[in-house]
Protein backbone atom coordinates (compact mmCIF):
# COMPACT_ATOMS: atom_id res chain seq x y z
CA UNK A 1 0.00 0.00 0.00
CA UNK A 2 1.77 3.09 -1.11
CA UNK A 3 2.26 5.75 1.62
CA UNK A 4 0.20 8.93 2.04
CA UNK A 5 2.30 12.00 0.91
CA UNK A 6 1.52 14.69 3.85
CA UNK A 7 0.02 17.84 3.03
CA UNK A 8 1.98 21.07 1.65
CA UNK A 9 2.68 23.48 4.58
CA UNK A 10 3.86 27.16 4.39
CA UNK A 11 7.73 27.24 3.91
CA UNK A 12 9.54 29.10 6.07
CA UNK A 13 11.60 31.92 4.62
CA UNK A 14 10.81 35.12 5.81
CA UNK A 15 13.99 36.55 7.74
CA UNK A 16 13.82 39.66 10.49
CA UNK A 17 14.34 42.08 7.19
CA UNK A 18 12.12 40.82 5.46
CA UNK A 19 9.85 41.30 8.04
CA UNK A 20 10.66 44.73 8.42
CA UNK A 21 10.55 45.69 4.15
CA UNK A 22 6.81 44.08 4.51
CA UNK A 23 6.28 46.50 7.55
CA UNK A 24 8.02 49.32 6.49
CA UNK A 25 6.61 49.10 2.91
CA UNK A 26 3.33 48.91 4.78
CA UNK A 27 3.34 52.19 6.24
CA UNK A 28 5.20 54.41 3.70
CA UNK A 29 2.80 54.86 1.71
CA UNK A 30 1.03 58.21 -0.59
CA UNK A 31 0.92 59.63 2.85
CA UNK A 32 4.71 60.69 3.36
CA UNK A 33 4.19 62.68 0.01
CA UNK A 34 1.38 64.80 0.68
CA UNK A 35 0.64 64.67 4.95
CA UNK A 36 3.32 67.58 5.35
CA UNK A 37 1.33 70.67 4.26
CA UNK A 38 -1.49 69.00 5.94
CA UNK A 39 0.10 68.83 9.39
CA UNK A 40 1.65 72.09 8.79
CA UNK A 41 -1.87 73.45 8.29
CA UNK A 42 -2.84 72.97 11.66
CA UNK A 43 0.08 72.76 14.00
CA UNK A 44 2.94 75.14 11.63
CA UNK A 45 6.52 75.17 12.71
CA UNK A 46 5.38 72.28 15.20
CA UNK A 47 4.97 69.82 12.52
CA UNK A 48 8.56 67.68 13.29
CA UNK A 49 7.48 67.54 16.85
CA UNK A 50 4.27 66.04 15.81
CA UNK A 51 5.79 63.08 14.16
CA UNK A 52 8.16 62.66 16.77
CA UNK A 53 5.67 62.51 19.63
CA UNK A 54 3.27 60.13 16.90
CA UNK A 55 6.15 58.11 16.08
CA UNK A 56 6.07 57.40 20.13
CA UNK A 57 2.83 56.88 20.67
CA UNK A 58 3.02 54.31 17.42
CA UNK A 59 6.05 52.64 19.25
CA UNK A 60 3.89 52.22 22.51
CA UNK A 61 1.50 50.39 19.94
CA UNK A 62 3.94 48.25 18.15
CA UNK A 63 5.53 47.51 21.47
CA UNK A 64 2.54 45.00 22.80
CA UNK A 65 2.15 43.67 18.91
CA UNK A 66 6.25 42.96 19.84
CA UNK A 67 5.34 41.01 23.03
CA UNK A 68 2.61 39.13 21.28
CA UNK A 69 4.62 38.50 18.13
CA UNK A 70 7.09 36.92 20.50
CA UNK A 71 5.05 34.21 22.04
CA UNK A 72 3.22 32.77 18.60
CA UNK A 73 4.72 30.79 15.64
CA UNK A 74 1.64 30.36 13.22
CA UNK A 75 0.02 32.93 10.50
CA UNK A 76 -2.66 35.00 11.57
CA UNK A 77 -1.04 38.02 14.03
CA UNK A 78 -3.25 39.64 15.70
CA UNK A 79 -5.78 37.39 14.95
CA UNK A 80 -4.42 34.39 16.84
CA UNK A 81 -3.14 37.26 19.88
CA UNK A 82 -6.66 37.93 20.79
CA UNK A 83 -7.89 34.12 20.07
CA UNK A 84 -5.61 33.08 22.91
CA UNK A 85 -6.85 35.85 25.29
CA UNK A 86 -10.40 36.32 24.31
CA UNK A 87 -11.69 33.74 22.00
CA UNK A 88 -12.91 32.80 18.73
CA UNK A 89 -15.66 35.51 18.04
CA UNK A 90 -13.76 38.54 19.18
CA UNK A 91 -10.80 37.24 17.24
CA UNK A 92 -12.53 36.79 14.38
CA UNK A 93 -13.92 40.41 14.35
CA UNK A 94 -10.46 41.28 14.02
CA UNK A 95 -8.97 39.33 11.60
CA UNK A 96 -12.17 40.41 9.43
CA UNK A 97 -11.66 44.16 10.07
CA UNK A 98 -8.16 43.53 9.28
CA UNK A 99 -9.24 41.32 5.84
CA UNK A 100 -11.48 44.33 5.19
CA UNK A 101 -8.78 47.00 5.30
CA UNK A 102 -6.53 45.26 3.74
CA UNK A 103 -8.86 44.59 0.46
CA UNK A 104 -9.91 48.40 0.67
CA UNK A 105 -6.39 49.91 0.50
CA UNK A 106 -5.53 47.42 -2.29
CA UNK A 107 -8.57 48.61 -4.23
CA UNK A 108 -8.24 52.03 -3.33
CA UNK A 109 -4.12 51.59 -4.09
CA UNK A 110 -5.41 50.54 -7.55
CA UNK A 111 -7.45 53.06 -8.32
CA UNK A 112 -4.85 55.67 -7.28
CA UNK A 113 -1.51 54.62 -9.61
CA UNK A 114 -3.91 54.43 -12.51
CA UNK A 115 -4.83 58.24 -12.01
CA UNK A 116 -1.34 59.03 -11.26
CA UNK A 117 -0.37 57.27 -14.54
CA UNK A 118 -3.19 59.48 -15.99
CA UNK A 119 -1.07 62.30 -15.48
CA UNK A 120 1.12 61.34 -18.36
CA UNK A 121 -1.40 58.93 -20.28
CA UNK A 122 -5.00 60.04 -19.63
CA UNK A 123 -6.41 57.14 -21.38
CA UNK A 124 -5.93 55.33 -18.38
CA UNK A 125 -8.30 57.15 -15.98
CA UNK A 126 -11.73 56.07 -17.51
CA UNK A 127 -12.56 52.99 -19.60
CA UNK A 128 -10.97 50.36 -21.40
CA UNK A 129 -7.67 52.10 -20.38
CA UNK A 130 -8.58 52.04 -16.45
CA UNK A 131 -9.62 48.44 -16.68
CA UNK A 132 -6.63 47.28 -18.14
CA UNK A 133 -4.25 48.98 -15.72
CA UNK A 134 -6.25 47.94 -12.82
CA UNK A 135 -6.81 44.77 -13.86
CA UNK A 136 -3.17 44.39 -14.58
CA UNK A 137 -1.88 45.40 -12.08
CA UNK A 138 -4.11 43.67 -9.54
CA UNK A 139 -3.67 39.89 -11.52
CA UNK A 140 -0.18 40.89 -11.12
CA UNK A 141 0.61 41.34 -7.94
CA UNK A 142 -1.90 37.81 -7.19
CA UNK A 143 -0.04 35.86 -9.84
CA UNK A 144 3.65 36.87 -7.92
CA UNK A 145 1.52 36.48 -4.59
CA UNK A 146 0.85 32.86 -5.73
CA UNK A 147 4.84 31.89 -6.85
CA UNK A 148 6.21 31.96 -3.48
CA UNK A 149 7.01 33.50 -0.14
CA UNK A 150 10.07 34.27 -1.07
CA UNK A 151 9.66 35.82 -4.78
CA UNK A 152 7.41 37.63 -2.91
CA UNK A 153 9.69 38.99 -0.21
CA UNK A 154 12.19 39.82 -2.75
CA UNK A 155 9.78 42.03 -4.04
CA UNK A 156 8.67 43.43 -1.13
CA UNK A 157 12.31 44.70 -0.37
CA UNK A 158 12.82 45.74 -3.97
CA UNK A 159 9.60 47.75 -4.16
CA UNK A 160 10.52 49.25 -0.07
CA UNK A 161 14.01 50.27 -1.76
CA UNK A 162 12.79 51.91 -4.36
CA UNK A 163 10.32 53.96 -2.48
CA UNK A 164 12.73 54.65 -0.02
CA UNK A 165 15.81 55.71 -2.50
CA UNK A 166 13.54 58.99 -3.56
CA UNK A 167 13.09 59.95 0.04
CA UNK A 168 16.71 59.70 0.82
CA UNK A 169 17.76 61.75 -2.17
CA UNK A 170 15.16 64.39 -0.96
CA UNK A 171 16.22 64.36 3.02
CA UNK A 172 19.90 64.06 1.80
CA UNK A 173 19.98 66.67 -0.82
CA UNK A 174 17.42 69.17 0.77
CA UNK A 175 18.86 69.25 4.25
CA UNK A 176 21.41 71.37 2.46
CA UNK A 177 19.09 74.03 1.88
CA UNK A 178 16.40 73.90 4.74
CA UNK A 179 15.98 77.21 6.51
CA UNK A 180 16.23 76.86 10.05
CA UNK A 181 13.99 79.38 10.96
CA UNK A 182 11.10 77.79 9.51
CA UNK A 183 11.30 74.52 11.40
CA UNK A 184 11.96 75.70 14.70
CA UNK A 185 8.66 75.22 16.49
CA UNK A 186 7.42 78.79 17.30
CA UNK A 187 3.89 80.40 18.05
CA UNK A 188 0.79 78.93 20.61
CA UNK A 189 -0.90 75.94 19.01
CA UNK A 190 -4.56 74.91 20.18
CA UNK A 191 -5.76 71.52 21.48
CA UNK A 192 -8.10 71.27 19.04
CA UNK A 193 -5.12 71.64 16.20
CA UNK A 194 -2.82 69.29 18.35
CA UNK A 195 -5.40 66.79 18.24
CA UNK A 196 -6.75 67.26 14.26
CA UNK A 197 -2.62 66.94 13.21
CA UNK A 198 -2.27 63.95 15.32
CA UNK A 199 -5.18 61.74 14.10
CA UNK A 200 -3.82 62.16 10.61
CA UNK A 201 -0.75 60.97 11.80
CA UNK A 202 -1.97 58.00 13.82
CA UNK A 203 -3.62 57.24 10.52
CA UNK A 204 -0.53 58.19 8.43
CA UNK A 205 1.69 55.43 10.85
CA UNK A 206 -0.85 52.64 10.52
CA UNK A 207 -0.02 49.35 8.69
CA UNK A 208 2.16 48.12 10.91
CA UNK A 209 0.04 45.64 12.45
CA UNK A 210 0.08 43.29 9.71
CA UNK A 211 4.05 42.21 10.37
CA UNK A 212 2.89 38.98 12.85
CA UNK A 213 0.48 37.64 10.20
CA UNK A 214 2.67 36.08 7.89
CA UNK A 215 4.38 34.59 11.10
CA UNK A 216 4.06 30.81 9.86
CA UNK A 217 6.34 31.57 6.90
CA UNK A 218 8.92 33.17 9.15
CA UNK A 219 12.33 31.59 9.99
CA UNK A 220 12.14 32.03 13.84
CA UNK A 221 9.20 34.28 14.26
CA UNK A 222 9.78 34.46 17.91
CA UNK A 223 12.60 36.71 17.24
CA UNK A 224 12.24 38.39 13.93
CA UNK A 225 8.68 39.73 14.55
CA UNK A 226 8.93 41.44 17.65
CA UNK A 227 12.35 43.13 16.32
CA UNK A 228 10.55 44.00 13.05
CA UNK A 229 7.62 45.53 14.81
CA UNK A 230 10.00 47.81 16.53
CA UNK A 231 12.15 48.46 13.48
CA UNK A 232 9.63 49.27 11.46
CA UNK A 233 8.64 52.12 13.59
CA UNK A 234 11.54 53.28 15.11
CA UNK A 235 12.75 53.51 10.67
CA UNK A 236 9.45 55.20 9.35
CA UNK A 237 9.41 57.91 12.63
CA UNK A 238 12.91 58.52 11.44
CA UNK A 239 11.96 59.20 7.52
CA UNK A 240 8.31 60.63 7.87
CA UNK A 241 10.08 62.81 10.45
CA UNK A 242 13.36 64.32 8.16
CA UNK A 243 11.13 64.68 5.15
CA UNK A 244 8.37 66.86 6.92
CA UNK A 245 11.45 69.04 8.40
CA UNK A 246 12.87 69.12 4.90
CA UNK A 247 9.76 69.82 3.43
CA UNK A 248 9.04 72.45 5.72
CA UNK A 249 12.68 74.11 5.59
CA UNK A 250 12.78 74.67 1.55
CA UNK A 251 8.97 75.08 0.64
CA UNK A 252 7.52 78.61 1.59
CA UNK A 253 3.66 78.50 2.11
CA UNK A 254 3.82 75.07 2.86
CA UNK A 255 0.31 74.19 4.23
CA UNK A 256 -1.22 75.36 1.07
CA UNK A 257 0.77 73.05 -1.50
CA UNK A 258 -1.24 69.97 -2.63
CA UNK A 259 2.12 68.21 -3.41
CA UNK A 260 4.63 69.19 -0.52
CA UNK A 261 7.36 66.80 -1.63
CA UNK A 262 7.27 67.18 -5.52
CA UNK A 263 7.03 71.37 -4.95
CA UNK A 264 9.91 71.21 -2.18
CA UNK A 265 11.75 68.92 -4.21
CA UNK A 266 11.11 71.40 -7.60
CA UNK A 267 12.59 74.04 -5.21
CA UNK A 268 16.17 72.80 -4.72
CA UNK A 269 16.11 69.72 -7.65
CA UNK A 270 14.70 71.66 -10.44
CA UNK A 271 11.92 69.75 -12.56
CA UNK A 272 13.95 66.29 -12.46
CA UNK A 273 13.47 66.55 -8.47
CA UNK A 274 9.83 66.80 -8.94
CA UNK A 275 9.70 63.92 -11.62
CA UNK A 276 11.78 61.50 -8.98
CA UNK A 277 8.95 62.55 -5.86
CA UNK A 278 6.25 61.71 -8.08
CA UNK A 279 7.58 58.41 -9.01
CA UNK A 280 8.86 57.45 -5.71
CA UNK A 281 4.96 57.99 -4.66
CA UNK A 282 3.79 55.95 -7.43
CA UNK A 283 6.13 53.01 -6.61
CA UNK A 284 5.14 53.65 -3.30
CA UNK A 285 1.29 52.97 -3.91
CA UNK A 286 1.98 49.30 -5.91
CA UNK A 287 4.24 48.38 -3.04
CA UNK A 288 1.44 49.33 -0.62
CA UNK A 289 -0.67 46.93 -2.69
CA UNK A 290 1.63 44.17 -3.03
CA UNK A 291 1.80 44.31 0.70
CA UNK A 292 -1.63 44.29 0.91
CA UNK A 293 -2.18 41.08 -0.72
CA UNK A 294 0.67 39.50 0.97
CA UNK A 295 -0.63 40.07 4.30
CA UNK A 296 -4.54 40.36 3.34
CA UNK A 297 -4.46 36.67 1.75
CA UNK A 298 -2.79 35.02 5.16
CA UNK A 299 -4.86 36.44 7.25
CA UNK A 300 -8.07 34.60 5.23
CA UNK A 301 -5.20 31.52 5.24
CA UNK A 302 -5.31 32.06 9.14
CA UNK A 303 -9.30 32.34 9.49
CA UNK A 304 -9.87 28.91 7.54
CA UNK A 305 -7.11 27.20 8.87
CA UNK A 306 -8.01 27.71 12.60
CA UNK A 307 -11.99 26.85 11.57
CA UNK A 308 -13.45 29.76 10.89
CA UNK A 309 -14.05 30.31 7.36
CA UNK A 310 -14.40 27.69 5.08
CA UNK A 311 -11.38 24.88 4.93
CA UNK A 312 -11.14 25.78 0.85
CA UNK A 313 -9.05 28.91 1.52
CA UNK A 314 -6.62 27.08 3.46
CA UNK A 315 -5.48 25.01 0.87
CA UNK A 316 -1.51 25.46 0.41
CA UNK A 317 -0.46 24.99 -3.14
CA UNK A 318 1.79 21.69 -3.58
CA UNK A 319 4.38 23.20 -5.33
CA UNK A 320 4.34 26.83 -4.57
CA UNK A 321 3.44 26.02 -0.99
CA UNK A 322 1.77 29.26 -0.79
CA UNK A 323 -2.06 29.56 0.25
CA UNK A 324 -3.43 29.51 -2.97
CA UNK A 325 -6.75 29.63 -2.65
CA UNK A 326 -7.02 32.81 -0.38
CA UNK A 327 -4.60 34.48 -2.47
CA UNK A 328 -7.13 33.55 -5.79
CA UNK A 329 -10.39 34.97 -3.59
CA UNK A 330 -8.57 38.14 -2.30
CA UNK A 331 -7.22 38.92 -5.67
CA UNK A 332 -11.13 38.25 -7.32
CA UNK A 333 -12.08 40.71 -4.21
CA UNK A 334 -10.46 43.29 -4.56
CA UNK A 335 -10.55 43.60 -8.68
CA UNK A 336 -14.31 43.59 -7.96
CA UNK A 337 -13.69 46.64 -5.74
CA UNK A 338 -11.26 48.08 -7.75
CA UNK A 339 -13.50 48.07 -10.91
CA UNK A 340 -16.62 49.24 -9.40
CA UNK A 341 -15.76 51.93 -6.98
CA UNK A 342 -17.34 50.27 -3.98
CA UNK A 343 -14.49 50.24 -1.96
CA UNK A 344 -14.44 54.06 -1.48
CA UNK A 345 -17.76 53.18 0.97
CA UNK A 346 -15.64 50.24 2.21
CA UNK A 347 -12.43 52.98 3.14
CA UNK A 348 -15.03 54.82 5.55
CA UNK A 349 -14.89 51.92 8.07
CA UNK A 350 -11.11 52.15 8.09
CA UNK A 351 -11.02 54.19 11.77
CA UNK A 352 -13.14 51.66 13.48
CA UNK A 353 -11.24 48.88 11.94
CA UNK A 354 -7.50 50.38 13.09
CA UNK A 355 -9.52 50.76 16.86
CA UNK A 356 -10.35 46.69 16.80
CA UNK A 357 -7.01 45.96 15.75
CA UNK A 358 -4.97 48.47 17.90
CA UNK A 359 -6.42 48.36 21.27
CA UNK A 360 -7.70 44.51 21.08
CA UNK A 361 -3.92 43.28 20.50
CA UNK A 362 -2.77 45.98 23.10
CA UNK A 363 -5.75 44.77 25.55
CA UNK A 364 -4.52 40.85 24.60
CA UNK A 365 -1.34 41.74 25.56
CA UNK A 366 -2.14 42.83 28.61
CA UNK A 367 -4.51 39.63 29.38
CA UNK A 368 -1.91 37.24 28.04
CA UNK A 369 0.58 38.30 30.74
CA UNK A 370 -2.06 36.77 33.54
CA UNK A 371 -3.51 34.03 32.32
CA UNK A 372 -2.23 30.72 30.84
CA UNK A 373 -1.74 31.13 26.89
CA UNK A 374 -1.56 28.05 24.55
CA UNK A 375 1.54 29.32 23.36
CA UNK A 376 3.35 29.69 26.50
CA UNK A 377 5.62 32.23 27.99
CA UNK A 378 6.84 35.39 25.92
CA UNK A 379 10.44 35.40 25.13
CA UNK A 380 10.07 39.41 25.12
CA UNK A 381 8.17 41.63 27.54
CA UNK A 382 8.01 44.83 27.12
CA UNK A 383 8.48 46.31 30.77
CA UNK A 384 6.80 48.88 32.79
CA UNK A 385 4.09 46.41 34.13
CA UNK A 386 1.06 47.49 33.00
CA UNK A 387 1.92 51.14 32.20
CA UNK A 388 2.54 50.31 28.29
CA UNK A 389 0.03 48.16 27.35
CA UNK A 390 -2.88 50.71 29.32
CA UNK A 391 -1.22 53.75 27.31
CA UNK A 392 -1.37 51.91 24.11
CA UNK A 393 -5.17 51.20 24.57
CA UNK A 394 -5.24 55.22 25.29
CA UNK A 395 -3.99 55.76 22.28
CA UNK A 396 -5.97 52.92 20.25
CA UNK A 397 -9.29 54.63 21.57
CA UNK A 398 -7.99 58.48 21.15
CA UNK A 399 -8.30 57.21 17.12
CA UNK A 400 -12.19 57.23 17.61
CA UNK A 401 -12.67 61.15 18.30
CA UNK A 402 -11.43 61.85 14.98
CA UNK A 403 -13.71 59.82 13.24
CA UNK A 404 -16.78 61.18 11.73
CA UNK A 405 -20.36 59.68 11.88
CA UNK A 406 -19.94 58.32 8.24
CA UNK A 407 -16.75 56.50 9.53
CA UNK A 408 -18.39 55.08 12.28
CA UNK A 409 -21.39 53.81 10.79
CA UNK A 410 -19.92 51.99 8.10
CA UNK A 411 -17.04 50.52 10.73
CA UNK A 412 -20.07 49.12 12.87
CA UNK A 413 -21.81 47.42 10.00
CA UNK A 414 -18.42 46.35 9.41
CA UNK A 415 -18.11 44.62 12.88
CA UNK A 416 -21.90 43.60 12.34
CA UNK A 417 -21.34 42.09 8.41
CA UNK A 418 -18.53 40.11 10.56
CA UNK A 419 -20.84 39.11 13.38
CA UNK A 420 -23.21 37.52 10.78
CA UNK A 421 -20.62 35.59 8.80
CA UNK A 422 -19.23 34.27 11.92
CA UNK A 423 -22.88 32.61 13.32
CA UNK A 424 -23.43 30.97 9.45
CA UNK A 425 -19.97 30.14 8.08
CA UNK A 426 -20.00 26.26 6.89
CA UNK A 427 -17.77 23.93 7.74
CA UNK A 428 -16.87 22.11 11.32
CA UNK A 429 -15.68 24.50 13.66
CA UNK A 430 -12.48 23.62 15.85
CA UNK A 431 -11.73 25.20 18.54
Amino acid sequence: MAAVSPAPTLRRALGRWDLTAIGINQVIGSAVFLLPSAVAAQVGGWGAVAFLAVGLASLLVALCFAELGSRFEQTGGSYLYARAAFGRFAAFEIGWMQFVARITSQAGIANGIALALGFYWPVVTGGAGRVAVIGGITLLIGWINLLGIRPSAVLVNLLTIAKLLPLALFIGIGAWFVDVAAVVPSGPVSLEQASAAALLLVFAFGGYDVIGVPAGEAIDPRRHVPFAFVATIVAVTAIMTLAHVVAAGTLPQLAASSTPLADAAAGFMGAPGALLISAGAVISMAGNSFGSVLTGSRMLFALAENGDLPPFLATVHPRYRTPSNAILCMTATILALALSGSFVVLALASGVARLVIYAGTCAAALRLRYVAAPSGPAPFVVPGGPLVPILAIAVSVAILAGATWPQLLVGIAGLGAGGVLFLIKPGTIRS
